[in-house]
């Protein structure tokens, strides 16, 4: 592993863009995107996902089994949203009994 340290510096700053990206989405929320609220506010989330296992959770400097472990784990969020969002959008095809 290497010892590549992050300064003080570097985690205000990205502590900052966490911040602004979390008021960029308090904005977006007031915005008329129509079906577009959601893309956008999930995207900015991946961006802050990102920040945070980059900096926070010292993914760029750790080994390669810990990468593939993050790795891991996005995968299997995205295997449950697939199957929850599969159920979402085929739940207004089925009839509703007594409707």
């Amino acid at each position: 592993m290497t010892s590549g340290m992050i300064g003080a510096r570097t985690y205000v700053l990205v502590a900052a863009v966490l911040l602004v990206l979390t008021g960029v989405t308090i904005a977006v929320a007031f915005l008329p995107l129509g079906s577009w609220h959601t893309p956008v506010a999930l995207g900015i989330a991946a961006l802050k996902t990102v920040l945070i296992g980059w900096f926070f959770m010292h993914l760029r400097v750790s080994t390669p089994t810990t990468r593939l472990a993050a790795l891991a784990g996005l995968f299997w969020l995205a295997i449950m949203l697939a199957g929850t969002l599969d159920d979402v959008v085929t739940r207004g095809w089925l009839p509703v009994p007594g409707k």
